[in-house]
């Protein structure tokens, strides 16, 4: 008899429910689950297919260490005891800068970065290597400088605004926002609403749109300084608005007062009357904005994401109702590390900062290559494939196999796995405890807790417990009593006061706490993950307190075992706060507590940034005449996480998109093979014609190009882009690279 479970979507970061049925250990079973409040029953394919991520032939099931060229399975004692050996060994030799570590839980799972990065802090590094600068950093860098803190963004309130502007995302396909289809077809079908869309290509978003401008390649911040232009010539602006909640607008006015918008427009290949039109219609309705790595992974990242806020905030959309408001966070996503702060670490190689308390992936391999004596010569990757996630696989590979000691700690053999000295096997986040913190929903702040559902097959740990082992065996945990160990068994409350005790006479007990919570309350529950989540509860943020106590949790000190009951009792998730709507600019943390508009850091770029200097930076290179969108956000994608590709058998997963006219000048047709040559390397790959393309513009999917069962399905994108093709925050630009196209 199958037995049915509530739990959660973790192929993208919107984790929306999910009812599984489990039969003989396995998924057999999938629909979306209409009692998660959050999702309220919504579902896209990569949901539904979840068995394959789950169950799939490179499953690792025992620790694996590189012996020559092959593997040998070893015990979990003798993985342990060597990693922290080396490991010890190489940061004591070498210095904290020797060691990275690589992860931060990723679409689905956040709780092993609680352990990752102490582990990492531990041993004194800061070298914390994510996702979230690979793609963001130009963002929250800006929310830095405009919101006071980089972990503090408005996203849009799509449930309540009657003018959606995008640029450069694919809601119909890549979500981003809860329920993003359902949402972006209801503005789209009501007649008091409007969608518009501003894309190279016809994506599915722009397909339903009321109005899509298919803009030229790379110039997206152009034409955001030229909205700019005409909203402040014309005298659109919310001047109340702005005079109450902005500041540094003098400042930035000249920038925008004399510039030839007209011009800009044109350079961009858009009609200047149509682009007024939705300038004086942002400006004067119930707008908002929503950008994506269309812009963030281009040309002028930082500066876009700057000129979206500016745009935004001139116009009184920020903090409002049907605007871009600020989100309730349980925990905030990254810390705030301002580069002009001394402390804050820099890449010893690169020269970059951290931005939300982690650096950009594409640095790396410069930073092992680097014949720095602080170079980094031992990397823990959790969780993670940069073989397949980040820029530039040629120059990873060689970088890899130049690491003193490559730890990769997964679920399955993956193309970065394969080049480790070590390999430790991870429980799924289907048999696991484990969650997100993505903060995503307005007014209420949504958790689910996500439970193990199905048994674990050979002797996969929780990702949280790999990193506590390597801790406890550096000799990072302070010795702890058996009366702790005992109070863990006895209850909460008699835990509580344990452990209060315990931290109290113990100095060390507070920088370890993760790891001390891990092995005395993670032994007496089994899982050193949900440790932490009673951990966390109690010692959640003042602000989150106050949108728990307006969601009906009792303030006071028992609001945080309030909290983990209710969670534990409810596994298809809830809402744990509510933020006071009319309070949500409260959200910006700046000196002077409004929303700053002037980056002095900025501005040459900005006055830089006009049609003549645009014009002759985007003349096509005779060798490379096309612009590669390496990446694509489609429903038969999911990062890395699906290696099996049975779950698209039978469609067209991993092309060349193309527009006709282009196919047609090299002499080629849809279905045939094409060689995409960058910079960086080429590839082999079918070319699809297709309508949804522009003109001198391709498109190759991302997650593709993985070794499956001995096999490999697709091409690797990321084997066309290079690593150095990025701003100066670090951000690769994925969305413009320079390609040509030939038939085989």
């Amino acid at each position: 008899m199958n037995t049915s479970y509530k739990t959660g979507c973790v192929l993208c970061a919107q984790n929306c429910g999910l009812e599984v049925e489990i039969e003989n250990n396995r998924i057999v079973k999938v629909k979306g689950d209409k009692s998660n409040v959050r999702s309220e029953g919504y579902v896209c394919r990569k949901g539904l297919n979840i068995a394959n991520h789950q169950h799939n032939a490179d499953r690792l099931k025992y620790p694996l260490k590189r012996v020559g060229s092959t593997f040998e399975r070893i015990s979990w004692e003798q993985a342990i005891d060597e990693i922290g050996a080396k490991l010890k060994g190489i940061v004591e030799q070498y210095g904290p800068k020797s060691f990275a570590y690589m992860g931060g839980g990723g679409q689905g799972c956040h709780f092993e970065a609680a352990f990752g990065v102490r582990l990492m802090r531990g041993l004194g590094s800061r070298y914390h290597y994510s996702a979230l600068t690979q793609e963001f950093s130009g963002m929250f860098w800006v929310n830095g400088r405009m919101h006071g803190r980089q972990n503090v963004h408005a996203e849009v309130h799509a449930e309540e605004t009657d003018f959606l502007l995008v640029f450069g995302w694919n809601g119909m396909q890549s979500h981003q926002i809860p329920q993003a289809p359902k949402h972006l077809l209801r503005i789209a079908k009501d007649p008091d609403k409007f969608l518009v869309v501003i894309d190279p290509r016809l994506s599915e978003t722009a397909k339903v749109a009321n109005l899509h401008l298919p803009i030229r390649p790379g110039t997206d911040a152009l034409l955001m300084r030229a909205m700019i232009a005409i909203i402040l010539q014309e005298g659109w602006e919310n001047k109340d608005y702005i005079e109450q909640h902005t500041s540094g607008l003098d400042e930035i006015r000249p920038l925008f007062m004399g510039f030839d918008a007209r011009e800009a427009v044109h350079t961009c290949n858009l009609d200047f009357e149509q682009v007024r039109e939705i300038c004086r219609q942002f400006a004067t309705r119930k707008s908002c904005l929503r950008y994506d790595l269309g812009i963030m992974m281009n040309r002028h990242s930082a500066v876009s994401s700057y000129l979206a806020v500016t745009l935004e905030a001139i116009c009184g959309r920020i903090g409002v109702r049907g605007g871009n408001v600020f989100h309730g966070q349980m925990m905030p996503l990254g810390t705030h590390t301002d580069e002009r702060d001394p402390k804050t670490w820099r890449t010893v190689a690169t020269n970059f900062p951290a931005i939300v308390g982690c650096f950009p992936p594409n640095a790396m391999p410069e930073e092992i290559l680097s014949d720095n004596p602080e170079r980094l010569r031992a990397v823990i990757v959790s969780g993670s494939n940069p073989l397949r996630s980040y820029a530039d696989t040629t120059a990873y590979e060689k970088a890899f196999s130049r690491l003193d000691l490559l730890v990769t700690a997964e679920m399955a053999m993956t193309e970065t796995a394969v080049l480790s000295h070590y390999v430790l096997p991870s429980r799924s986040a289907y048999e696991s405890w484990d969650g997100t913190f993505f903060p995503m929903t307005f007014p209420g702040i949504f958790f689910q807790m996500r439970r193990p559902i199905i048994e674990p097959e050979g002797e996969p740990l929780e990702l949280g417990e790999i990193h506590l082992r390597i801790a406890d065996r550096i000799g990072l945990i302070p010795p702890i009593p058996e009366t702790l160990y005992k109070a863990a068994e006895e209850g909460h409350a008699a835990f509580g006061l344990a452990l209060m005790d315990f931290a109290a006479k113990e100095p060390a007990a507070l920088g370890a706490m993760p790891f001390i919570l891990g092995k005395t309350l993670g032994k007496a529950k089994g899982s050193v993950h949900l440790a932490a989540l009673w951990g966390m509860m109690q010692t959640v943020p003042k602000a989150f307190r106050k949108n728990a106590a307006r969601a009906g949790f009792t303030p006071g000190m028992g609001m945080g075992e309030e909290l983990f009951q209710k969670i534990m009792d409810h596994p298809e998730g809830l809402w744990v706060g509510q933020v006071d709507p009319e309070e949500n600019l409260t959200n910006v943390r700046t000196e002077d507590g409004k929303i700053n508009l002037a980056i002095p850091e900025l501005r040459t770029e900005l006055e830089d940034l006009d049609s003549a200097h645009e014009e002759a930076a985007l003349t096509p290179d005779p060798v490379f005449p096309l612009v590669l969108m390496a990446g694509r956000h489609f429903s038969m994608n999911a990062n890395t996480l699906m290696r099996n590709p049975a779950w698209n058998e039978g469609k067209r997963d991993c092309t060349v998109m193309m527009h006709a006219a282009d196919a047609e000048a090299l002499n080629v047709k849809d279905g045939q093979k094409v060689r995409v040559t960058t910079e960086a390397s080429s590839v082999e790959i079918e070319v699809e014609v297709t309508e949804m393309a522009k003109r001198g513009h391709v498109v190759i999917p991302h997650g593709f190009g993985m070794v499956y069962d001995g096999k490999a399905h697709g091409v690797n994108v990321n084997r066309l882009t290079k690593n150095t093709n990025r701003d100066w925050l670090g951000t690769p630009m994925h969305r413009y690279v320079p390609c040509r196209v030939e038939a085989i």
